[in-house]
């Protein structure tokens, strides 16, 4: 089973494949994550998961919308896309693009596990910058 999350701004997006190759998602959720991303993201990874008789543990690839979008939205996702795949020892692929869940789905079959995937911003981050 393949997790793909899309994590680009206000709205979040995630879905279920049977597999690499599986074409069409066999489940999808959205919800308004607005600024509440990072207090729910994995709750709901796991409530998507458990709701179509699955756990973490069935999981044998994550998937990652890269960008652009909300810089904010994306190191949200990524982290714990990243985080979440490491810990379970599977791939993390990301890909940009209006194929990008295609293009990652492919991408798993020669990712290593414990590679992060990294967000693309489409520009520079707007964050403060330390003070000297």
């Amino acid at each position: 089973m393949i997790l793909a999350l899309k994590t680009d701004g206000p709205v979040t997006n995630m879905w279920l494949y049977e597999n690499q190759k599986t074409i069409r998602p066999q489940a999808e959720a959205t919800w308004e994550s607005g600024r509440d991303l990072a207090d729910q993201l994995l709750g709901r990874i796991q409530d998507f998961l458990k709701q179509h008789s699955a756990g973490l543990n069935d999981l044998k690839g994550i998937i990652v919308f890269s960008g652009p979008g909300s810089f904010t939205s994306l190191r949200i996702g990524h982290a714990v896309a990243s985080a979440l795949a490491d810990s379970l020892g599977i791939p993390v692929c990301g890909a940009m693009g209006s194929d990008w869940a295609e293009t990652a789905r492919t991408a798993l079959a020669t990712t290593p596990a414990g590679r992060p995937a990294l967000p693309h911003y489409g520009g520079e981050a707007h964050i403060t910058r330390p003070k000297p």
